[in-house]
């Protein structure tokens, strides 16, 4: 991901993310979610047709993908996503087949065959897991097969874990060795503050990242 030849300026990394082969593109459960918080088939839809025209364009496609809960919870019966960590578990157990399910469905109208992954935080401790992770990852690739990516909610503890599946994206970039990652969220832009703060200003480009951290207070984002 890291190119010295890259310009750094707004249009030169819009450019070079353009003629990028290899791409991860993550996107969050509020991306996927109706107003209700249950997953809106009409968004993810959207989100497949846009993915499967950059892949008849030569592109790489790695989706790193939340919204297990999301397609969980009503099918059991709550209201709202749950709060404690046994029940969301549970819930994502049985949502991301659902998930999956839907996935296949939608990319299948364009020809696209997807392969499902879940990892578990000890990845980046395990260099065989890291190895073994890679292998498939990369093998799927060349089989023009689309990895769908997320966090394994179901076996993985407060102790260990991603948190959000941001981390779980610039991983996956690591593994696939991807020239551009792409974060997709219901927010327009960066902001130095959360949108809803007041004084919290609109940040269209970031070059250089180290100085944008220190200066963006950063909000909690949700896995699942």
């Amino acid at each position: 991901m890291n190119n010295p030849e890259i310009e750094l300026t707004e249009d030169g990394v819009r450019c070079s993310i353009r003629e990028a082969r290899t791409i991860v593109v993550k996107v969050g459960s509020s991306s996927l979610t109706s107003a209700s918080g249950q997953l809106d088939v009409q968004k993810l839809r959207a989100l497949v047709t846009a993915i499967s025209h950059a892949q008849m364009q030569g592109a790489r496609i790695v989706l790193v993908s939340s919204g297990a809960i999301a397609a969980g919870f009503g099918l059991l019966g709550f209201n709202e996503r749950p709060k404690d960590v046994p029940t969301q578990q549970a819930t994502a157990s049985v949502g991301q087949g659902l998930l999956m399910a839907q996935y296949e469905a939608a990319f299948s109208q364009f020809g696209f065959r997807v392969g499902q992954m879940l990892l578990t935080a000890d990845v980046t401790i395990s260099p065989s897991r890291y190895r073994n992770a890679q292998r498939t990852m990369l093998r799927l690739l060349e089989l023009g097969v689309i990895p769908i990516v997320n966090e394994n909610d179901a076996l993985s503890s407060n102790e260990i874990r991603f948190g959000d599946n941001d981390r779980l994206a610039a991983l996956v970039a690591n593994i696939v060795r991807a020239e551009a990652l792409v974060l997709l969220t219901d927010v327009d832009s960066l902001y130095t503050a959360p949108p809803s703060e007041p004084g919290a200003k609109r940040v269209s480009f970031v070059p250089d990242v180290t100085r944008a951290i220190e200066e963006v207070k950063v909000g909690a984002s949700v896995s699942g």
